[in-house]
């Protein structure tokens, strides 16, 4: 179960994610993905859009083999390299989560990731359903 309280009394606007999201049951952290295939290819090279697009891919792929949904996302950490890619990962992101309910999100500038090709970096954690 999840309550999202996109934006509580008193509390800034905000741009595609909740405040605060209170869940109940199992929960399922996936580790940072980035914006390589399975083949282990770089997706994008010079694409935030793209990179940020394969980087939710492989968040649905991680979260499906622990039996979650990206809309079961309740947190999503977020990692750029370049704030002018802000927008490239709105856009993706509005892609793949469900607007009426988005996750808790946190959004960092980091001086670079694993790979200097790299330009976004996404870790997620979710609630799992819970059987009926």
């Amino acid at each position: 179960m999840q309550r999202h309280y996109g934006r509580p009394d008193g509390s800034p606007p905000t741009n595609g994610y909740s405040h605060a999201v209170a869940f109940t049951g199992p929960t399922v952290a996936v580790s940072g993905q980035v914006p390589l295939d399975a083949e282990g290819r770089l997706i994008g090279p010079d694409n935030a859009l793209e990179q940020t697009r394969q980087v939710f891919r492989n968040l649905a792929t991680a979260l499906s083999a622990a039996g979650a949904t990206m809309s079961d996302v309740v947190k999503l950490t977020v990692f750029l390299t370049d704030l002018a890619d802000l927008p490239a990962f709105r856009t993706a992101r509005d892609e793949f989560i469900d607007l009426r309910n988005p996750p808790a999100s946190s959004l960092v500038q980091v001086a670079g990731l694993v790979s200097p090709d790299f330009r976004v970096e996404i870790e997620a954690m979710a609630a799992l359903p819970t059987e009926a």
